[in-house]
């Protein structure tokens, strides 16, 4: 087991630094990325990953940092790469994010002080049961903190900082990728992979400690927008069919014991209105449809479809445009073709002292896309709790953890090489 501990708290002062620095991304952006600021987080890490000695790291103009560390055996090893994204979820407020470390946790309920009514308890965050002793990161109330996948970076960039400054640990050449506009499902959308010229990859951006993930959903996007009819309200009679109540009636009618996120669990799939706008002319709402299996996620967007057009019955004057679009799909038939990448990263969490927790992913990550692109990429824990809100948070233990298994990765593949 590789000695590797985080004596000089570098790893906690790290992604203390880089939650501070405002990355969220915007869905309706038609740029990469998709808002400038991410750009701010890929300079910092390029500066730090040059004062390491990373010679060739850069920020590229679609807001891409790639940094190579050199191989250090004669050995032909697999090039390997280790990706987080830097972006963080629009679903909730990422600017002046007030990162506060609870140290020696006891258990007890953490009230956060920018506002009081966001609390986290164990009854609620089961994983806290398992992080007496720990210190816990959290934000300050008004914020999400960043974890995801703010912790995947600090984590890569410690290793790559140990790995750097222990050349007799042997492994081949180490490739570093980080993406802009993952929570919006674009993180890989400009992804150089000629450049990277790596043959096989992780996503750190993984939640509990232990936990390694060869399964996603697949994912489509889609955008209903309803074409009604305005008049004049004191002249309406017989005429107005209002886009807005014909939109609320769409979404009325969809499940609502089944095929909807707050019905569902494990494998189950859903349909899912993100964001809705519009006046009496038009509405439009955005949906994520999500499953495991490709031929049921086809089958919900024809139940969205059979809904519109079912409600429209009633407004003969009225019309509506469905687009689905695809935005990744489930990356477990090609790992399936390659299972060593997932026995190295399960002997890698065993060697640093953990039992792995092999699982699916009711979400997605670049990995998911990176694979179907012929990057096989599973996904490894970075210890991310609780993402997209208030009352995120993460261990700096299990973060330290999670350094330790991306080194043993490194290892691993040049011992079997």
């Amino acid at each position: 087991m590789l000695n590797y501990h985080n004596n000089t708290k570098t790893l906690e002062e790290r992604f203390k630094k880089y939650v501070q620095i405002d990355t969220q991304s915007d869905p309706d952006s038609p740029t990469t990325p998709s808002t400038e600021k991410q750009k701010n987080l890929g300079k910092v890490l390029v500066e730090e990953l040059l004062a390491i000695g990373v010679a060739d790291a850069h920020l590229d103009e679609h807001g891409y940092v790639y940094a190579t560390i050199p191989s250090t055996t004669t050995k032909k090893v697999p090039v390997i790469c280790f990706c987080s994204h830097m972006d963080t979820s629009p679903d909730c407020s990422g600017l002046n994010v007030k990162p506060i470390v609870h140290q020696n946790y006891q258990g007890q309920d953490l009230v956060l002080p920018d506002d009081e009514t966001v609390i986290l308890k164990q009854s609620e965050h089961k994983d806290l049961q398992n992080q007496i002793g720990n210190d816990i990161i959290t934000a300050s109330g008004t914020t999400l903190l960043g974890a995801d996948n703010k912790a995947g970076l600090a984590e890569i960039m410690e290793a790559t900082a140990f790995l750097m400054q222990h050349p007799e640990i042997k492994h081949g050449k180490i490739r570093i990728l980080f993406t802009p506009d993952e929570e919006i499902g674009r993180g890989v959308d400009k992804a150089d992979l000629k450049k990277l010229e790596a043959d096989f990859a992780y996503t750190i951006d993984g939640e509990t400690l232990g936990s390694i993930e060869d399964e996603t959903f697949s994912a489509d996007g889609a955008i209903l927008t309803i074409h009604g009819v305005s008049s004049h309200p004191g002249f309406a009679k017989g005429k107005m069919e209002s886009a807005i109540k014909i939109l609320s009636a769409i979404l009325d009618a969809l499940p609502k014991d089944r095929l909807t996120p707050e019905a569902t669990s494990q494998k189950e799939g859903f349909i899912h209105p993100v964001t809705m706008h519009g006046n009496v002319e038009q509405a439009q709402a955005h949906f994520i449809l999500r499953d495991f299996d490709d031929v049921l996620l086809a089958q919900h967007g024809q139940t969205l479809k059979a809904v519109v057009e079912k409600v429209l019955k009633a407004y003969p004057n009225s019309t509506y445009d469905l687009k689905i679009t695809e935005q990744y799909r489930n990356m477990k038939k090609v790992l399936a073709q390659y299972p060593q990448v997932m026995e190295y990263g399960v002997l890698a969490i065993e060697r640093a002292g953990i039992t792995p927790k092999r699982q699916s992913i009711r979400g997605g990550t670049d990995g998911s896309r990176l694979s179907l692109m012929g990057l096989p990429c599973p996904n490894i824990f970075a210890g991310e709790h609780a993402f997209h809100g208030k009352q995120e948070w993460v261990s700096v233990q299990d973060m330290e953890k999670a350094v330790q298994t991306i080194v043993n990765i490194a290892v691993i593949w040049e011992e079997h090489s």
